[in-house]
């Protein structure tokens, strides 16, 4: 998607004024430490104080409370029931059965909810653990080889990598390649090891470099790096920072087109945040990944805003100082000129289910997971069917940016059991739809502070709707990629959905049309703070005049700009909220 503002006169590269007390905060933090270890032992309060309670983030956790009963406790003068979210560092989403099991394990004895919740980071979260068994949770983690480091605040997050099974060759390649992006990225302070493993500090000098790539302050907000294999976008590329799309010639990886300044969260009301789609910056051979990576990061580093945090992600910088600039000075600081971007195509997004064979010879079996929530339901015990697996499975899991897991590597004499207990505890289903397997919520409600609607509690009862919607009006086998999200902080990526729910308050919704097939479009409000009802209202008038009007094959995002029905913008994505 292209815009009009690749070039920038005069461009402001610093942003002047004073800066967000998360600059101070970072800069007091004696690189990510601050006082966590005291607070630790404070046992008067279940929450972390004053600046930990940002700190914590960086090691991977944000501190909650239930709010089903938040106002009970209040009446009660009891201080929320706090508790933090743990989201796990997995790059490309691969874990071992040992691992696995050692996570179930630690869900089932230590948080509140006993569940694994499977992320659009393609990672796992636990939720509701109490400020005993923090330290506990991370140590569990790492003598199974895992960590939490650097998956939430200003840093580098997960690395995702397109979940392909199938090319074992390329895949293996690619994921290699996010791994190392992630390595290469993480902090290099020892605050994490030190706090939660208890390792002992080793004293530096002013004179270290202590974070050559990130800096002292580290960077200005959270930054988001991608690796994707084409034609399936199952990662959503344009939501994200920087990404490094896989050019293959005969199967093999020869090098990436470099994709910068995605985004999807914006602030209601405030017309200076917007969602944006990431630009082509051109191809580079494989051997300049790691460098292109450090120079892309060190550029938003310097350059982004650190005095409006609304404004400080990567997309704003962009947009701010022109492509062309920020393009240039990371060719200046990697050393490596863009050469013109390969040519490759998205054709889909989302993840295939069921079995499939790679050309190595092994079998892989997708799970769909609804809202990637890991629990033993009434019917349906996936938790434990996933436990049980764990406990004969050969090969890997992989988990999909899409909230779905991936039984990897199974040799043909081990398909018939593997099937077996997942068809047993409800981990396969044949009559789940193809609506329900292209629908997609955040977590919102109870857990999450930023929620203003429900989301994943919201999500299955709207779908059964919409699956008799679209029956109804002859389209019991179509799919719109719905998406809901409790905020519009983008952790659902809504705006990427051909109908993406933005939650404004209580039932509430602000409802966007027009995404496509390939997420390579921004969707645009149709309607503003419309009730469950006007939802299920708007989607059964649309499904109808869809099903009548479309030409053969036309996806539901693509019919809705086509008739006319939303605007194709975005030629600036500032002009977003303009109609």
């Amino acid at each position: 998607m292209s815009n009009d503002f690749t070039k920038v006169e005069n461009p402001v590269l610093i942003v002047e004024g004073k800066q967000a007390d998360n600059e101070r905060l970072k800069a007091e933090s004696d690189y990510l430490r601050g006082t966590i270890k005291d607070d630790l032992q404070d046992r008067m309060t279940g929450g972390f104080t004053s600046d930990n309670f940002q700190l914590i983030r960086t090691h991977g956790m944000y501190q909650q409370d239930d709010r089903d009963i938040r106002a009970e406790r209040q009446k009660q003068k009891l201080e929320p029931l706090h508790n933090v979210m743990l989201r796990a560092r997995l790059p490309g989403g691969i874990i071992k059965p040992t691992q696995w099991l050692a996570i179930d394990k630690f869900a089932d004895d230590y948080t509140s909810y006993g569940s694994i919740r499977l992320t659009t980071r393609q990672t796992f979260q636990f939720h509701g653990v109490l400020k005993p068994n923090i330290k506990l949770m991370h140590q569990t983690l790492h003598s199974v080889g895992l960590d939490s480091i650097a998956t939430a605040g200003d840093v580098n997050r997960n690395v995702l990598c397109t979940s392909n099974p199938v090319e074992s060759a390329l895949h293996q390649e690619a994921y290699e390649w996010a791994t190392k992006i992630s390595e290469h990225l993480l902090p290099k302070t020892r605050a994490y090891a030190e706090i939660w493993l208890d390792e002992e500090r080793v004293e530096t000098t002013e004179e270290d470099v202590i974070e050559p790539i990130l800096g002292s302050n580290y960077l200005p907000r959270k930054f988001k790096t991608t690796v994707v294999i084409p034609p399936n976008n199952d990662i959503d590329v344009h939501a994200n920072d920087l990404n490094f799309v896989a050019i293959s010639e005969g199967g093999e990886l020869i090098g990436f087109n470099v994709l910068v300044g995605g985004g999807l969260a914006m602030t209601h009301g405030d017309k200076s945040t917007y969602p944006r789609c990431a630009d082509d910056f051109g191809f580079i051979t494989k051997e300049h990944a790691l460098d292109v990576a450090a120079a892309v990061v060190t550029t938003q580093r310097d350059w982004g805003n650190r005095v409006n945090r609304k404004n400080a992600k990567t997309k704003y910088t962009i947009d701010r100082v022109g492509v062309d600039t920020f393009k240039a000075e990371v060719e200046r600081r990697a050393g490596v000129e863009f050469s013109e971007s390969r040519s490759y195509e998205f054709t889909h997004r989302g993840d295939s289910f069921g079995w499939v064979e790679g050309i190595d010879g092994k079998n892989h079996l997708t799970l769909f997971i609804e809202n990637g929530r890991i629990l033993d339901f009434d019917g349906k015990s996936l938790k434990t069917g996933m436990l049980e697996i764990a406990k004969i499975h050969k090969g890997d899991f992989r988990l999909t940016a899409n909230q779905n897991l991936i039984v990897a590597g199974v040799s043909a004499e081990d398909k018939t059991v593997i099937e077996q207990l997942a068809r047993e505890h409800g981990l396969i289903s044949d009559g789940v739809s193809n609506q329900r397997k292209s629908s997609m919520a955040c977590v919102a409600f109870p857990t999450c502070p930023l929620a203003m609607a429900e989301a994943e509690r919201y999500l299955p009862g709207l779908v059964d709707n919409v699956e008799t919607i679209l029956e109804k009006n002859g389209l019991k086998d179509d799919s719109i990629i719905l998406r809901v999200t409790g905020c519009p902080n983008g952790c659902g990526r809504a705006m990427l959905a051909e109908i993406g729910l933005v939650g404004k308050g209580p039932g509430k919704y602000n409802m966007y049309l027009g995404s496509d097939l390939a997420g390579s479009r921004v969707p645009k409000l149709y309607k503003e703070n419309v009730d469950e009802a006007a939802v299920l209202s708007e989607i059964d008038a649309l499904s109808a005049r869809w099903s009548a009007e479309r030409n053969d094959g036309e996806a539901f995002g693509d019919f809705v700009i086509r008739a006319g029905i939303v605007e194709q913008v975005i030629v600036s994505f500032r002009d977003f909220h303009h109609a």
